[in-house]
């Protein structure tokens, strides 16, 4: 007790100031294939992780499709049956199953092992899932109408938006703070910058962050389908229902997948000669308080989250050149995005290269935003920009520079900065502004 008393004190008295925040480790499992260099290769191919949805049940809908994990012992490929065993897959739902997966993935990547208290101490979680499955729901609730006795002592645990940062926590011993975040869509972008302020803050020095999602089912798929939001008019190619920013878009592809992000504090990091990706400057928050699940007309949420992000990290607008939008592919919601960055940007908006990886991978939902985030700070490292595939027929006239179909050069004598938004039902935004590390 006497050393944990210590270490709080020394971990007490740590500046808390605006301390830098560094990315060391990044894990993904996605629509595009497991493992980092998998999924980034794919992203840069062109390639789309969007599949018609098997079963039944899916036929009678109006979308048919959806951006799965794709499954089986190939390399990229998943086998969590491989990697658990039946009791432990009993006791999480597939969503931290994938979270647990990233997470070792960025734990090894960043190559940091804690074994003493101290550093397990200063180790926090912060990780969220967006939406239950509500095949757990209804499944659980049928064999409940057979017998009380039937019903899993697990099935609180499995629908718990928490479980994902508990299991982590649990599996590697981390005791720094334990944080979820629900917040629709902006799920991942959030706990990606919570966790950030806990690091700058001096709250602990390592944080694992992230989202995880994995809830398609016929029931999902019909209720959002219920919403008008989901893509209807491409069931038969399936690779080229999500087009963020195309004239011919029609909506959405649910997906599913994790990624998780190892930060760090910048001086902790030197110390052990981890390998840096890039560098956190800064988070803005803002809601649109305008209506359930359509932005605000104005773009105004979006503008405010990423005006109060450039604040945040004390950033000019013509130090950036890209921003990885939220984009979806609804006709809405891109095109209230783009009007909100013309009008931040003002002047500098020929200067602004913009793409959405959604049209390769799907969206996430709340583990949109942080592996947009992790394909952002892939992009920074490399100095290349992703593409926004199936966009042939852009639909506004803007001086925004856009990236379809192919990768390009990220070309900059300056320091490689970006944004990253994310938006959620509810009018809930964030924004996290990235950049390449400098000395």
């Amino acid at each position: 007790m006497g050393k944990f008393l210590e270490f709080t004190r020394k971990l007490s008295n740590t500046v808390r100031s605006r301390r830098r925040v560094v990315i060391t480790g990044i894990g993904i499992v996605s629509p595009l294939g497991c493992g980092v260099e998998t999924a980034w290769k794919s992203l840069l191919a062109g390639k789309s992780g969007v599949v018609k949805l098997e079963g039944a049940e899916y036929e009678k809908l109006p979308c048919k499709i959806g951006a799965i994990v794709p499954k089986g012992n190939k390399f990229g490929e998943l086998n969590l049956e491989g990697i658990f065993s039946k009791s432990e897959l009993r006791t999480m739902c597939p969503a931290t199953a994938y979270a647990l997966v990233a997470a070792d993935e960025a734990l090894n990547d960043a190559n940091w092992h804690p074994i003493n208290e101290n550093d397990k101490r200063d180790t926090g979680v912060a990780v969220g899932v967006g939406m239950i499955d509500l095949v757990d729901v209804c499944t659980m609730y049928e064999t409940f109408k057979k017998s009380y006795s039937k019903v899993s002592p697990y099935f609180v645990p499995r629908i718990l938006p928490n479980m994902a940062a508990g299991q982590i926590s649990i599996k590697y011993g981390f005791r720094g703070p334990n944080h979820c975040v629900s917040t629709a869509c902006a799920t991942g972008a959030h706990s990606i910058g919570d966790a950030f302020r806990f690091v700058r803050g001096g709250e602990t020095n390592v944080m694992l962050c992230g989202g995880a999602e994995s809830c398609i089912s016929p029931l999902a798929i019909a209720a959002f389908c219920r919403l008008r939001a989901l893509s209807t008019s491409r069931n038969e190619f399936p690779h080229e229902a999500s087009r963020p920013f195309d004239k011919s878009r029609d909506g959405f592809v649910m997906g599913e997948g994790s990624s998780i992000l190892v930060i760090e504090e910048l001086n902790h990091a030197l110390e052990r000669n981890a390998k840096i990706y890039g560098e956190i400057l800064g988070y803005g928050l803002s809601g649109d308080a305008a209506h359930l699940t359509a932005p605000s007309e104005d773009g105004s949420g979006a503008f405010l989250a990423m005006d109060r992000a450039l604040k945040d990290a004390d950033c000019d607008i013509t130090n950036i050149t890209f921003v990885n939008a939220h984009a979806t592919s609804t006709p809405i919601g891109d095109t209230i995005e783009l009007r909100a960055i013309e009008t931040l940007f003002g002047e500098h908006t020929r200067n602004i290269f913009v793409s959405s990886t959604k049209g390769a991978h799907g969206h996430l939902l709340g583990a949109a935003g942080n592996l947009e985030a992790a394909f952002t700070i892939l992009a920074i490292k490399n100095g290349i920009l992703p593409p926004t595939i199936n966009l042939h027929d852009l639909d506004v006239v803007s001086q925004l520079n856009f990236v379809p179909n192919a990768p390009k050069e990220w070309q900059s004598t300056e320091r490689r900065i970006a944004l990253k938004n994310a938006f959620g039902f509810g009018g809930t935004n964030a924004c996290l502004c990235l950049a390449e590390y400098r000395e």
